[in-house]
């Protein structure tokens, strides 16, 4: 059965307009330079997020800012789960859709839906679980959008997610500046003009990001949107941050 490609959009602020235009040009090579700009760790952290949502054969979950359906395609393959793969980018959404089709084993197992992480179309508990990658920093109320997020999985089923950070440690914080300042706007400018504009955003947006929502806030934003038991897992000295949790008996009832 083909992948199934379906629309449910809204009004778009500046920021989700932003977004939508630094991502526009990317999807043809994205999962080879996310992998290569990461130095090697994107994919790492994804299969890490996969692994603490420990879904299981036929479960029904929801990818958030699915992008080219990276991780979308690990849990099919990992979980064997049924998968509806998100994202507000229709170039995204291509790119993902491609990938699908020209998969046996995802053909039939991921339905692809163009929407916003903060107007889901779905129903309340609809999915057993849900993943979002590189998500907060491209919404204009990560606590409301992750209330929405909440809403669409069944009480007791489990939320993962996977955020760029930035590293606690002095030495490792220095080697991340130099590279998120300098390495990676050069590197990125080597391969095109939009890259470069993502080389540019990335490392400002990453900092501006934690700056207003430290770790310890977003816990608490998880927490306030109705997610218990919340876990993380720095990766690669903090560059990568994964979370988890469990989805509470009633929205906003976590402590």
């Amino acid at each position: 059965m083909p992948a199934e490609l379906t629309a449910a959009s809204g009004g778009r602020s500046p920021r989700k307009q932003r977004a939508l235009a630094l991502f526009a040009g990317l999807p043809r090579r994205y999962d080879l330079l996310a992998t290569l700009f990461s130095l090697g760790q994107d994919p790492r952290w994804r299969r890490a997020m996969v692994s603490k949502l420990g879904a299981r054969e036929g479960q029904r979950v929801l990818d958030v800012a699915t992008g080219t359906g990276m991780v979308a395609a690990e849990l099919v393959s990992r979980c064997g789960c049924l998968v509806t793969a998100l994202d507000q980018s229709e170039q995204m959404l291509a790119a993902a859709h491609r990938r699908v089709e020209s998969s046996f084993t995802l053909r039939g197992r991921v339905k692809i839906v163009h929407g916003e992480a903060e107007r889901l179309p779905f129903e309340d508990g609809e999915f057993d679980a849900l993943t979002f990658t590189y998500l907060l920093r491209y919404v204009d109320d990560p606590g409301a959008t992750l209330t929405e997020l909440a809403r669409v999985v069944r009480p007791g089923g489990r939320i993962a997610a996977l955020e760029f950070g930035v590293p606690p440690a002095p030495a490792a914080r220095l080697l991340w500046e130099i590279y998120t300042r300098l390495a990676l706007p050069v590197l990125c400018r080597l391969v095109s003009g939009d890259w470069y504009e993502v080389g540019r955003f990335l490392g400002p947006s990453i900092r501006g990001f934690y700056e207003r929502y430290p770790s310890e806030r977003i816990a608490e934003l998880w927490r306030a949107a109705g997610i218990r038991s919340v876990g993380s897992l720095r990766m690669s000295l903090g560059g990568g941050v994964v979370m988890w949790g469990v989805r509470d008996s009633e929205l906003g009832a976590a402590t």
